[in-house]
């Protein structure tokens, strides 16, 4: 589309320590921390200064490194209103699907160079590559397309987890909690399995790096007007 003008929000962490998305680029390097199943760590960006249009495909870039030898990224990208409510949707396997998201095991981060565009990764999938611990590795993670306008006021942010997403407060439609029925934002599909997920291997510690030339970020769809 000649009017999208791709726009990269970079995870960076503010004086205060918390952690932001800035439409700039971060000089400083520095790193945050998370346990992969049991902390879920949020970058949010400063509210709009005008209304934006998001429509076309995402993809992060992530310099990250575990404390093991392989881990999953789950990654959720929200909007939320100036009173803090989020921006959700009646999708198909969800009635309260976030914004987008994206998903990879590091361990299959190899791409299909010739496939692969900076907005669509493209994973090749032809063979596993463990992860040496504490090593910084590069990965691309392709993150389903989306088309929102979102007005002045808004803000975005990005969830980075090791599991599903999963909102903490229960959403009620009267007398119906949809979070009691394990509708939570993922949908009934869980990974969950102790065989393909065992915690020695996907329960480690997640290191992001941020700023400079290991500067994370995603790559966000704009349109122009």
């Amino acid at each position: 589309m000649p009017n999208i003008k791709w726009t990269k929000i970079f995870l960076g962490v503010d004086d205060l320590q918390a952690s932001t998305l800035s439409w700039q680029s971060i000089g400083k390097q520095g790193s945050v921390n998370f346990n992969a199943l049991a902390e879920v760590l949020t970058f949010h960006s400063a509210p709009l200064e005008q209304e934006l249009e998001i429509t076309g495909p995402m993809a992060a870039k992530l310099f990250v490194a575990s404390s093991t030898s392989d881990m999953d990224l789950f990654l959720t990208l929200q909007a939320h209103s100036p009173d803090g409510r989020e921006v959700d949707f009646e999708g198909t396997l969800d009635p309260r699907t976030p914004l987008s998201q994206g998903w990879l095991r590091a361990s299959h981060r190899k791409l299909d160079r010739q496939k692969s565009l900076p907005y669509r990764p493209y994973l090749a999938h032809d063979e596993q590559e463990p992860l040496e611990p504490a090593k910084a590795y590069e990965l691309d993670i392709d993150v389903l397309p989306t088309h929102i306008i979102l007005p002045k006021g808004f803000t975005l942010a990005l969830q980075n987890a090791g599991k599903d997403f999963e909102r903490s407060a229960q959403h009620t439609q009267g007398e119906l909690s949809w979070a009691a029925q394990g509708a939570r934002g993922s949908g009934p599909f869980s990974h969950t399995s102790p065989n393909d997920r065992p915690t020695d291997i996907f329960g480690g510690t997640t290191t992001i790096f941020l700023g400079g030339e290991t500067g994370s970020y995603i790559l966000l769809p704009i349109i122009s007007r």
